[in-house]
């Protein structure tokens, strides 16, 4: 009877609510994301098989689904990473991945146009470095085991004609797990701007302007996915190293998308107005921006532009807005 009656007391809600909130707020706030235009609808889709090949750890890529699908691993014995077939001008690029649980400092998963990031990450990234190894190009997408909590980083960055030594990197706390479910990564890229996506949600723009075209990047370029570990590089010198009783780290990987031009620049720009470089890609829509200033107001804590301890003058582009 006193059980019951605690139960429909106000002091049982009061109680009840004060565990909620603890327990959400373990990570930070919990917001909801707002509803955006699915760039991810508007691509065709193809497998792994179909758009990479191997680039190295060939032992630690599990394809599944016919091809459709595949894990990366990372072990003691090798990271693991793919590459495009074919390299582009322009286009969308996309890749739903699942990030390892547990305790994965150290660890990196990144999709990007690149082959030189050191990391253990997940990497989404896009780079030229083999083809221009001076004078390359890189976009990325970086996924990083942090070195103190559990959550799982997003970083961006890209940079053209070589010009590694001056890091555009901004960081983003997620507002999912991303260990759960898979979650889509992207990267449209065009002549007017470059822009970063999660689960359709644009995280950041990059328009090609007069402050930064000196370094937009502009030549063809791969696409990669890679897996491993970057202790000495993306933890404080290694002070958080990769902790291999925790492998193997496994990132499962599908819904490719990879729609670009490969032949030249000028082909995107002869396609029909529905192309890369026709109307709909010229600029964000209103649905896109509101979301893009959502997730830079609610999720954003690291950009290049307000790091003045590690520039003394800030790049063109910071101060040209």
């Amino acid at each position: 009877m006193r059980m019951a009656l605690f139960k429909n007391s106000p002091q049982f809600f009061l109680i009840l609510s004060m565990v909620v909130i603890t327990k959400v707020s373990a990570r930070g706030p919990i917001y909801t994301p707002p509803s955006v235009d699915r760039l991810t609808d508007r691509f065709s889709q193809t497998g792994v098989t179909q758009g990479y090949n191997v680039l190295y750890g060939g032992h630690n890529i599990q394809l599944k689904n016919n091809g459709s699908s595949a894990d990366l691993v990372l072990d003691k014995s090798s990271g693991s990473g793919l590459v495009s077939k074919d390299r582009y001008y322009y286009g969308f690029f996309n890749a739903a991945i699942k990030l390892p649980a547990g305790f994965t400092s150290g660890v990196v998963v990144a999709f990007y146009g690149g082959k030189n990031i050191l990391c253990f990450w997940v990497c989404v990234q896009m780079s030229n470095q083999g083809v221009y190894p001076h004078n390359h190009d890189e976009i990325d997408i970086e996924l990083l085991g942090y070195d103190k909590r559990r959550d799982w980083v997003l970083q961006t960055n890209l940079y053209g004609n070589g010009s590694v030594k001056t890091g555009r990197e901004e960081k983003f706390y997620l507002w999912f797990d991303p260990t759960q479910a898979s979650h889509d990564y992207s990267i449209l890229w065009n002549s007017h701007h470059i822009f970063f996506l999660v689960d359709n949600i644009p995280v950041r723009e990059v328009v090609n302007n007069a402050a930064i075209s000196t370094v937009y990047p502009s030549k063809p370029m791969s696409v990669y996915v890679t897996i491993w570990d970057g202790s000495e590089w993306a933890t404080h010198g290694g002070k958080y190293p990769v902790n291999y009783n925790y492998a193997p780290f496994v990132a499962s990987m599908g819904r490719v998308e990879l729609e670009g031009c490969t032949n030249s620049s000028s082909d995107c720009t002869r396609r029909s107005p529905s192309s890369l470089e026709g109307e709909g890609f010229v600029k964000l829509t209103q649905q896109q921006i509101s979301g893009l200033q959502w997730a830079r107001g609610k999720h954003m804590f690291y950009s290049y532009c307000q790091d003045k301890a590690r520039y003394k003058v800030l790049p063109p582009e910071c101060t040209s807005k």
